[in-house]
């Protein structure tokens, strides 16, 4: 079965932590800090590989993980990047969020190589908190948190040109004498389960891309047979050409199978009976003497709501050429552009709680302490000393987390609390 849809997991890279490590040497008994920074964690890249047309390799593996960076480490050594992981992808795949069901990426155009996200940064080693108040630091920056999401990733193909229509209409044959395409042809229903593309090369004209999109059926819309998963195909279509069988050989009325396309159709998406459509009316050398009548009657139908019909034989290729000049010529008077859709869903990283600090019980002197770049920054700008301030700087350490940690190393009411030179007695 053709694979064109896959629910996968992806996680980025946990950026590593920080180092906290002092100078060590026979001579210098009180070295600063050297502490090295983290390595940033790896990136999940997607990339377009001109050489796959089907999702089925997420059909079998499900679950992708960039490296992890490595923690830094003592005499300023920095920690190793994480390795990227490289999600290889046919052209036209669409990656959702899977939660919200919105696009994040449409692999197709410009977007050849897209970083998904972004792996989380190294984390700063001790050696970069050293100030005039703290010269010896024993906190460092843990690394960024990894990033986990689940995509749904859909493969809508990529042509110029939609072949539609009921099954078993010849829309198979007609591609196999246009284009370079080999569909499997067979007189029964739903013989193609998999869209099929060609390249179609007319003398003195521009070639373009040909999709056979499996025969749909009533009720495709609503996700009767495999309607869905046919429909999302034409998405990306300039120009449709709708494929009939003109002599009835199922038993259909050729008029009443045009109807019912048309509307499931226009009930997936608008925008799809809005685009070019063009009506290759088949098997006219199973007609018999009432050919004539039956080709006027479905261009008085058709032709006055500007749908131009073509009589051919997929068999004998009468009728085609003109058809795929026509076709030529209606590509050329639309939008050029390839159909990208617009990402709706961004991957996006929190900075806040990425600071490190420190929360110790000193066991000589009895009191709590606590730093930390962002405590020594926030007392830059607070004045602790009126209510207001001192108000502020308790919902701060609540926010932070200090005063839980605090907890958990048993603090109790009336114990000193030592910040960067303040002294504060403990009450719940």
């Amino acid at each position: 079965m053709f694979a064109d849809r896959a629910k996968i997991y992806v996680r980025s890279g946990k950026g590593g932590d920080g180092h906290v490590s002092f100078r060590r040497e026979k001579y210098v008994p009180d070295g600063g800090p050297d502490g090295g920074d983290g390595g940033n964690g790896g990136d999940v890249i997607v990339e377009v590989d001109p050489g796959l047309n089907t999702l089925s390799d997420y059909r079998h593996i499900r679950k992708y993980r960039a490296e992890d960076g490595e923690n830094g480490g003592k005499r300023n050594c920095r920690g190793k990047n994480g390795k990227d992981i490289v999600l290889k992808v046919p052209a036209g795949t669409v990656l959702k969020d899977y939660s919200t069901g919105k696009i994040i990426v449409d692999m197709s155009g410009e977007n050849k190589r897209v970083t998904l996200i972004k792996g989380g940064k190294g984390g700063l080693g001790n050696q970069h908190f050293a100030t005039a108040r703290m010269q010896a630091p024993k906190y460092a920056q843990p690394g960024q948190p990894a990033i986990e999401l689940d995509i749904a990733m859909e493969l809508k193909v990529i042509a110029d040109v939609g072949l539609v229509g009921f099954p078993n209409v010849g829309k198979s044959t007609f591609l196999s004498r246009v284009s370079n395409a080999r569909p499997e042809i067979a007189n029964y229903p739903f013989t193609t389960l998999n869209p099929h593309l060609g390249v179609v090369d007319v003398d003195d004209v521009k070639g373009f891309v040909i999709a056979d999109i499996p025969g749909l059926i009533e009720g495709a819309s609503e996700g009767v047979g495999l309607g869905h998963d046919f429909l999302r195909h034409i998405e990306r279509n300039r120009v449709l050409i709708h494929i009939v069988d003109a002599a009835s050989t199922e038993g259909r009325d050729p008029v009443e199978d045009i109807y019912t396309i048309y509307n499931e159709l226009a009930k997936y998406d608008e925008r799809l009976k809005t685009l070019p459509q063009v009506i290759a009316a088949n098997k006219t050398d199973l007609l018999g003497e009432d050919k004539d009548a039956i080709l006027k009657r479905i261009k008085d139908e058709f032709e006055p709501m500007g749908y131009k019909v073509f009589p051919i034989s997929a068999v004998s290729g009468q009728g085609i050429r003109e058809l795929l000049y026509h076709v030529r010529e209606v590509l050329d008077d639309t939008d050029t552009e390839p159909v990208v859709f617009d990402s709706e869903f961004r991957v996006e990283r929190s900075t806040d709680g990425n600071e490190p600090y420190t929360v110790e019980y000193d066991i000589k002197q009895k009191v709590y302490r606590i730093e930390g770049p962002r405590i020594e920054k926030m007392l830059g700008y607070t004045n602790i000393d009126s209510e207001k301030g001192f108000s502020f700087f308790q919902n701060f350490m609540k926010d932070t987390g200090i005063l839980d940690e605090l907890r958990a190393l048993g603090i109790q009411d009336g114990d000193t609390v030592y910040v960067y030179g303040h002294a504060f007695e403990f009450y719940e």
